[in-house]
């Protein structure tokens, strides 16, 4: 005899799984009709329904539903400030970012020159630091005991700008510079002949091509400057507060939650806003992208031509190279020569303190939850990715900006959401160690997803259904198949996922206890604190997150340029 509750179970399982065979209709007896409900499960239990409770916070009160808060936000002078600033800040950060980095991709989407595939790989790598070692190093160089020291750039507008530019420089760079590439000669060349000056072939031919690509990188690039948290933290200070940061300072110190969960409630709101309008803008350039057989690119030959490479790649040196040097210096600087003095005190407990965590329990509790990180990742973005490419239609195009929500929603929304949701059985979790790699991984998996996706598309239909003719059953196609084609893209999303969770600070910083502190975090309370070898620690730290990242990304890069993989 079945017991009621064994029944209950028998049928909620059963009900799962004719779901799942109603969505994947082509795809019965194969790993995608259980594994889609892997990733459906997660998003459920760590995104939706913290937002969920980000909500009610917001319009719920003792009393019934309110829109109190929300009044007093807009009457409130200062909060509607730092809405305000929270736009402008990123709109003049797009726009100097667009001044800067627009020439330099003319430059690297015309020309071909030696060493060019270096130069782009350095100009890409501050977007793949960690925002917090980003600001540790414009620390270093303009700060108050930076190298320059330059005072009139400590805590100002100014600094933001310029580091916004220095993080997001290679997503113009790369996205235009790419669509520019594979434009082609052959409408410029027609307008030449017709008489166009190249003002004129640039107002009517080029720009107008160029368009949809400006303007979707110039969103992304909004989006990233809009919900800036750690740059803004530390080089901003209490003067500049975006609502990334107010949010974190309503919730953290203030611990007005109501305040907290409607400003949260109007970023996610206007971020999917936003995400909504960059992706039309993508349909449109892939809609407008011009016909060409190949990537035209050409030796510059002419003195101005020269000259234009030649100062392109100076500044991608000097702008990349510059921020990172000026922190490796400081860390190795002590007094009036090169020490090692802030990396042998990472060791040591100097304050004596019981509740001390040293960085290299801060860097074992990181490795720990990074490699965490990495197996949640795999498994919740591969089960995406082969979900994606299994589902057919509507279902398919609905499920592929599903997974990707969290990327559109801010790492500190997300960790405030669990700590005021899961703190009550059964996800009484708020105290676990587990939440952190939890909420890395609802981060670093759309990144899985973007990296395995396209490998397994690339798989042709006819090859799977050779085996299955020749008798092997749906499991044995994916292990001998699709698993070994799609291994390089494994493991390049592998290491996305590593390295997101080694510098993830906005969510961290909500979610970890003292005693499982991070790197990030440790940088944050060491620049936070008075005293050089407080500093110098906070540089060494900062340097050794650094160096692990690049060596990650330039792993990646390895992995791409043998594999043929492009992208951002």
């Amino acid at each position: 005899m079945i017991m009621p509750e064994e029944s209950h179970r028998k049928r909620t399982v059963r009900f799962f799984f004719d779901t799942a065979v109603k969505i994947f209709p082509n795809a019965c007896n194969r790993p995608a009709v259980l594994a889609g409900l892997i990733p459906i499960l997660f998003l459920s239990l760590f995104y939706f329904y913290p937002l969920g409770g980000i909500f009610f916070r917001s319009f719920f009160s003792g009393d019934g539903f309110s829109v109190s808060t929300i009044s007093k936000i807009f009457h409130s002078s200062r909060l509607f400030g730092i809405i305000s600033f929270t736009i402008w800040q990123a709109f003049l950060s797009t726009l100097l970012t667009l001044i800067v980095a627009l020439p330099c991709a003319w430059v690297m989407g015309t020309f071909t020159f030696p060493g060019k595939r270096m130069i782009m790989m350095l100009a890409t790598l501050p977007f793949v630091l960690p925002t917090i070692v980003v600001a540790a190093a414009f620390q270093a160089l303009v700060g108050k005991n930076g190298l320059i020291g330059a005072v009139v750039l400590e805590e100002s507008l100014l600094l933001i700008l310029i580091a916004h530019l220095f993080y997001n420089f290679s997503v113009i760079l790369r996205i235009t510079s790419g669509f520019w590439a594979s434009m082609g000669n052959e409408m410029s060349e027609a307008a030449r002949m017709l008489g166009a000056s190249p003002f004129q072939v640039f107002r009517t031919v080029t720009f107008p091509l160029l368009r949809p690509a400006i303007f979707a990188s110039a969103m992304l690039v909004f989006i990233f400057c809009f919900s800036s948290f750690g740059v803004v933290l530390i080089l901003g200070g209490p003067s500049y507060a975006t609502i990334e940061v107010e949010i974190y300072r309503q919730a953290a110190h203030l611990f007005n939650l109501p305040v907290a969960s409607t400003l949260a409630i109007f970023q996610i709101c206007f971020t999917f806003l936003l995400m909504w309008v960059y992706t039309h803008l993508q349909k449109k350039n892939a809609q407008f992208m011009p016909e060409s057989d190949r990537i035209t690119l050409r030796a510059p030959t002419s003195i101005f031509e020269k000259g234009a490479v030649g100062g392109c790649v100076l500044f991608i040196l000097l702008f990349c190279l510059t921020p990172v040097t000026a922190l490796i210096l400081k860390s190795i600087w002590h007094g009036e020569g090169f020490s090692l003095i802030y990396y042998r005190e990472l060791f040591m407990n100097s304050s004596g303190s019981i509740f001390y965590v040293s960085p290299v329990d801060a860097m074992t509790n990181s490795l720990l939850f990074a490699c965490s990180t990495l197996a949640m990742a795999l498994v919740v973005g591969g089960c995406a990715a082969l979900t994606i490419q299994s589902a057919k239609g509507r279902v398919g195009n609905l499920l592929d900006p599903l997974f990707m929500l969290p990327l559109s929603t801010s790492a500190v929304t997300l960790g405030f959401g669990m700590i005021i949701t899961l703190d009550k059985p059964p996800l009484n979790i708020r105290t676990s160690m587990m939440l952190i790699p939890i909420v890395h991984t609802l981060v670093a998996f759309p990144f899985v997803v973007r990296s395995v996706l396209p490998a397994l598309r690339s798989i042709p239909s006819s090859l799977k259904e050779a085996a299955t003719l020749l008798g092997a059953s749906p499991r044995r196609v994916w292990f001998h198949i699709e698993l070994p084609i799609a291994a390089r893209a494994l493991s390049v999303g592998a290491v996305f996922a590593f390295t997101v969770s080694l510098g993830e600070f906005g969510a961290t910083v909500f979610a970890a206890r003292p005693e499982f502190t991070t790197l990030p975090v440790t940088i944050y309370k060491y620049l936070g604190q008075p005293g050089t070898m407080n500093y110098g620690q906070a540089m060494a730290v900062s340097s050794l997150l650094m160096l692990v990242t690049a060596a990650g990304f330039l792993f990646i890069e390895k992995i791409r340029k043998h594999s043929g993989q492009e992208g951002f």
